[in-house]
């Protein structure tokens, strides 16, 4: 009876450290990219991204109209190449993940400072795959606001 235990003890020890390994590895790859922008690297923001990435953002106009616009990923690849080290800040917490075998989720709020200054805030969530053993972010849609970011 002991040694059952004991065995039981190690299979289950077993399964939650693979469990909190695989949440670390998709926080790895998120918080990857944003260590890219910061770093104005767009190859390692790049790595980051399945090869059919999508990237959307739900706007509102000024006249207070949502709408969910597209965003283009080889555009906002190029324009983080060109920004300097420090330029861009985005500070995430990780709220939630779930993961399913190849696919997982991230929540994630954040706050986006430009230059140093804070420009706005809101909240990621993003699809990620597992592709060929390495999590990928597939698809991704925030939301932007400059008030109640506290």
């Amino acid at each position: 009876m002991k040694y059952i235990l004991l065995l039981l003890t190690a299979i289950i020890s077993m399964t939650m450290i693979k469990a909190q390994t695989t949440e670390d590895s998709v926080k790895a790859v998120v918080n990857k990219m944003f260590d890219a922008m910061r770093n104005g690297d767009s190859e390692s923001l790049k790595s980051t991204f399945s090869e059919s990435v999508v990237f959307h953002t739900i706007a509102t106009s000024k006249e207070g109209v949502e709408s969910v616009r597209s965003e283009d990923p080889k555009g906002f690849i190029d324009f983080v190449g060109k920004e300097k080290k420090g330029v861009l800040d985005e500070r995430i917490s990780f709220e939630t993940i779930k993961i399913d075998g190849p696919l997982a989720i991230a929540w994630t709020p954040y706050k986006f400072y430009y230059n140093g200054n804070f420009s706005h805030c809101g909240v990621n969530s993003f699809q990620l795959v597992r592709i060929n053993g390495s999590w990928k972010i597939q698809y991704i849609i925030d939301t932007r606001r400059k008030t109640g970011c506290e």
